[in-house]
């Protein structure tokens, strides 16, 4: 007997989307807005129009079947696809309008943020922006999982699938206790650290991973699983240098022209080649809304500041 899929709707298709991403029925109905009876007799008419089991159900937790992680990925091109044809329906012609879900990490967020949504909003006053800061870790998961529209971070992507746009390059400062010896200079060199007492990030944060390779390879001591303290942002590494208990490197943006004064620290540029990072914008490539990702891209190149270096315009896909 043939299955009727006609009998199949979008809202069922998106109820079993978010019970596999969230895995329990709570969260899932809480995420579509409806209640968990509504959202468990959809999907269960939903498996039951298939003759499929899609999950596996326990008081304690919800698994994919192996055929369900396959629907489940089919469910969301279909979903992909509508969502395109509803953007177009309801934007026409009109770039960068209507809602726009966007991740910043959050070691560039606080400093982002400030100087690219005022001009944002006042170019494109149709765009709804909805801002979430998150790791890059969590940021990739959501994209893939289209939680999130796009996203702003730090190569590489640490996934497959995605498209991406440059946006800037951004140098490192080192940042020491007030009256470091190396503040006799106008500008370090990375040789310059070896010895010194690095102080990072917690693990998770990509900005971790960027410093710490700089400080390998030159020889920096740098905070270990056995540290006392570990700082979970940048505001808390600023203040742990204040009070002298080691130095870092700190993305350009992060750094404010009062610096010195304002944390008792010490700063200092980088001799070229500056060590940094290259940010980009990223999305998944089956997203509808490709086009608008290359405009928003465009415009944070063009809006960049001046301590930052815009990178040219070529999408990349990974």
């Amino acid at each position: 007997m043939p299955i009727d899929i006609t009998a199949v709707t979008l809202a069922e298709l998106r109820y079993v989307v978010a019970l596999s991403d969230q895995r329990h029925f709570g969260r899932a109905a809480k995420s579509c807005r409806v209640t968990q009876p509504t959202l468990s007799a959809a999907i269960k008419k939903f498996e039951t129009t298939l003759r499929v089991t899609l999950f596996e159900r326990s008081s304690k937790h919800v698994a994919v079947t192996p055929l369900g992680a396959q629907i489940v990925e089919e469910a969301r091109r279909v979903l992909d696809a509508t969502d395109r044809i509803g953007d177009l329906a309801a934007r026409g012609h009109r770039p960068l309008s209507g809602p726009l879900r966007l991740g910043v990490i959050p070691t560039l967020g606080p400093y982002l943020l400030p100087w690219l949504v005022p001009p944002l909003r006042e170019a494109y006053p149709d765009l709804q922006l909805v801002l979430r800061e998150v790791k890059t870790s969590v940021m990739v998961e959501e994209l893939a999982h289209s939680q999130l529209d796009a996203g702003i971070l730090a190569l590489p992507i640490p996934a497959r699938g995605m498209s991406s746009s440059p946006l800037f390059e951004e140098p490192f400062l080192f940042v020491g206790p007030s009256g470091h010896a190396l503040g006799k200079k106008t500008s370090v060199k990375e040789g310059d650290l070896e010895g010194e007492r690095v102080l990072l990030l917690d693990e998770g944060h990509c900005l971790r991973d960027q410093a710490l390779s700089i400080c390998n390879k030159v020889g920096a001591t740098t905070d270990d699983r056995e540290s006392d303290f570990r700082a979970t942002s940048m505001e808390t590494l600023r203040h742990m240098v204040g009070a002298g208990m080691g130095s870092t490197l700190l993305p350009a943006l992060a750094v404010s022209d009062d610096e010195e004064a304002r944390s008792h620290v010490t700063v200092r540029p980088f001799v070229a080649p500056q060590p940094g990072r290259r940010m980009v914008l990223a999305w998944r490539k089956t997203h509808p809304r490709a086009e608008d990702h290359a405009l928003l891209a465009e415009f944070i190149r063009k809006h960049a500041p001046d301590v930052v270096k815009s990178t040219r315009n070529h999408a990349t896909k990974k």
